[in-house]
């Protein structure tokens, strides 16, 4: 089986934490993470929007753009908005072949209000869960008519946070919106990694391989913090630095013969814990569980010739 390793660049610049940013150039972000190991990297705030612009800057890196996130909100808003403002991230994506588009919920959500305590995040009815899944599997569908498919990021303090919720999403959902499977929001919504995967593994065709410090998510009174809170205490690391078990998520993948890509994501204070030090550590341990599990690694970054 193949896999790709790529990274996020939320380690090096947070777009919520400003304060939890590095201030490196995108070249320097590129650089770093490639001379980790990894081939990919997805979209961040310092990606410039023009292809002939970035695909000279992937190449001299010699890394892939693997994806990056849309902020969607398809719980409030209807489709013909959404397909209006999505269409040149399509466009952008096709010209440089990335994989598909992350599809974040941010109706309703409160993952970027550090006043909102995570015990707050917005509940959808069974009704409104029924409505809302079909809507944006026919996002999905239409995007993918476009030529460029779109992966599902059920995420903390949204309104597909908890196995409950990402359970009735996908049952309500059709297969025209794939899943980004996330260990690290699962596991900080009290999921159940493992059970996830095996009931959903034929619409995952992305994943985050992020981990948590398990001392510091449990340690949140999440009646009185918030999703950035909880980043800003250091809720999220990179495999091997934290508390999930790896080897087994990526041998549970492996086992239902997932092949695409794995991509840390792991936002935290760059300072305390330097983007480039915290790839390697990433990097090892992937690489370690993955060969495990039989997967061969692509090495080559941006195609030759």
């Amino acid at each position: 089986m193949k896999a790709k390793l790529g990274m996020s660049p939320i380690a090096w610049w947070n777009d919520d934490l400003v304060e939890l940013s590095d201030d490196v150039s995108l070249e320097e972000c590129l650089r770093q993470s490639r001379s980790a190991g990894f081939t990919g990297m997805e979209k961040g705030r310092r990606f410039p929007d023009d292809p002939d612009v970035m695909l000279p800057i992937l190449r001299a890196a010699d890394v892939t753009l693997c994806g990056g996130w849309f902020s969607g909100t398809l719980v409030d808003e209807e489709l013909a908005a959404h397909k209006d403002r999505i269409q040149p991230m399509i466009e952008l994506f096709k010209a440089v072949d990335a994989p598909c588009i992350v599809y974040g919920e941010v109706g309703r959500s409160i993952q970027g209000d550090r006043s909102k305590p995570l015990a707050t995040k917005p509940k959808l009815g069974d009704d409104e869960m029924k409505a809302y899944a079909r809507k944006v599997t026919a996002f999905g569908e239409w995007c993918a008519d476009q030529g460029m498919p779109l992966s599902y990021h059920h995420h903390m303090a949204a309104v597909v946070e908890t196995q409950d919720e990402l359970d009735a999403f996908m049952n309500h959902s059709g297969a025209g919106i794939p899943l980004l499977l996330d260990a690290g929001h699962l596991a900080f919504a009290g999921g159940d990694v493992l059970a996830a995967i095996d009931k959903h593994h034929a619409r995952i065709n992305h994943v985050h391989v992020k981990d948590i410090r398990r001392t510091v998510v449990d340690g949140l009174d999440r009646t009185r913090q918030s999703f950035l809170d909880a980043v800003a205490l250091g809720a999220f690391t990179v495999p091997g630095d934290g508390s999930l078990d790896f080897g087994a998520i990526v041998q549970r993948l492996a086992d239902h013969g997932y092949e695409g890509w794995f991509v840390v994501e792991a936002e935290q204070d760059p300072v305390a814990n330097p983007p480039l030090r915290m790839a390697q550590v990433g990097y090892k341990e992937l690489m370690r569980v993955m060969t495990a599990a039989g997967y061969m690694v692509e090495t080559e970054g941006f195609p030759k010739g």
